[in-house]
């Protein structure tokens, strides 16, 4: 399998570990919202990042959405994964230009701004459990770290890189997230805390060659690392022009009205994928029928 998703532990369990490689899924990304560098970097950290945080789920049908609302020219992003490594999302601006950050590198801080993450999780109970923060550097890993210590309050490391080559198709994509247990010892976590300041860049890493395992192993291999399972990862969609009929079924029979008298059939895409269905006049009259 091209990507895919690595979970593991260490330390006698009281670390947790995960580590995404997620190229094909990002490229996916962004060819079908045709993104520019900056926001392919945006959107394909929060696909790895949300692909990661999915499988942390339990529930076959648990669902986790991942939202950015912003103040910066990205206007936000979303992403929703599930449990068996399935991730979609979008950029609401999904062209946005800016000159290099202080470090020369692809401004994704500066894309986002200020803003807010929302996590979503829909776990099949009456309500979704729903956990926010402020964005603290738009740059994602950071924010997501942030998140965890706040509102899951689990001290956690979120290492995330996207690369994009001269022709903007992506070289390298996938990120890491170690999680401490509350039982972790001091002596851990000062080495660990020692070990992640040490570390190359996701995308360093994955240039050399460096698989998830070998991430994993890098960071955690003097703690005793266990990898637990392997799990494909990809960009999928599952929309369908079923679906978008239920959609359309539930605006109002005056405004369904309004689009069958106007004679031309219409195109909707879908904003996960960018995937356009076409309704005839006869088929948005049955839609209205029901």
């Amino acid at each position: 399998m091209s990507d895919y998703i690595v979970r593991a532990t260490a330390a006698d369990n009281s670390i947790r570990a995960f580590a995404i490689t997620s190229k094909e899924l990002v490229e996916k990304a962004r060819q079908a919202h045709q993104t520019s560098p900056i926001m392919t970097a945006a959107l394909g950290r929060l696909l790895s990042g949300g692909a990661m945080m999915g499988t942390m789920m339990k529930g076959e049908k648990d669902l986790l959405t991942l939202q950015i609302q912003c103040r910066g020219p990205a206007k936000g992003l979303v992403v929703t994964a599930d449990s068996h490594g399935n991730v979609k999302g979008y950029a609401n601006n999904p062209v946005v230009d800016l000159p290099p950050n202080a470090q020369g590198k692809l401004n994704v801080g500066g894309a986002l701004d200020l803003g807010v993450l929302s996590v979503i999780k829909d776990m099949g109970l009456k309500e979704p459990y729903v956990g926010q923060c402020q964005l603290q550097t738009g740059e994602i890993a950071e924010d997501l770290t942030y998140y965890f210590a706040t509102s899951e309050q689990i001290p956690s490391a979120v290492g995330l890189g996207v690369l994009v080559d001269k022709d903007c198709s992506v070289l390298q994509a996938g990120g890491f997230i170690i999680q401490l247990m509350p039982f972790t010892s001091e002596e851990v976590i000062e080495k660990l805390e020692k070990r992640i300041s040490e570390i190359d860049s996701v995308t360093q890493m994955l240039e050399k060659g460096m698989t998830p395992e070998d991430i994993l192993e890098h960071i955690l291999g003097e703690f005793g690392l266990e990898i637990n399972d392997t799990i494909p990862a990809q960009f999928h969609c599952d929309c369908s022009k079923e679906r978008i009929s239920r959609a359309l079924s539930t605006i109002s029979k005056k405004d369904l009205d309004d689009i069958i008298n106007d004679g031309e059939e219409i195109e909707i895409k879908c904003q996960f994928c960018n995937r356009a269905y076409k309704f005839s006049i006869d088929e948005l009259k049955e839609i209205r029928k029901q």
